[in-house]
């Protein structure tokens, strides 16, 4: 149900814009990207209420952004000012991860 891209391999400092595609109707739905890292569990790293409240986990708020475009069920994350630490496969989902989980895709941030 979700096709996540736009992930590479960038060097501390860099930036990369993740896109999320979703088949079926999610306009009415809250919506998330979550990240998990080797060895740990996964995590959500930003979400967006139905009626547009964005939540960050603390260690992202002012590098990373969430958007969405509802007619398109289109998703995105712009990761700004990235962290080795932000290395891990990122995947869009309900905030409670309730739905089909996609591929994911992954960010590397190494120099």
């Amino acid at each position: 149900q979700f096709v996540e891209s736009g992930g590479g391999s960038v060097q501390p400092g860099g930036s990369l814009r993740l896109s999320c595609t979703a088949s079926g109707s999610y306009s009415e739905s809250a919506m998330a990207w979550h990240r998990q890292a080797p060895g740990k569990q996964r995590e959500v790293v930003a979400s967006m209420s139905r009626l547009g409240r964005i939540d960050y986990m603390d260690s992202v708020k002012g590098r990373f952004t969430i958007s969405r475009d509802f007619a398109k069920n289109t998703f995105w994350l712009q990761m700004d000012r990235l962290k080795p630490e932000d290395t891990a496969v990122y995947y869009c989902n309900h905030p409670e991860g309730i739905l089909s989980w996609g591929q994911g895709t992954q960010v590397t941030v190494s120099s």
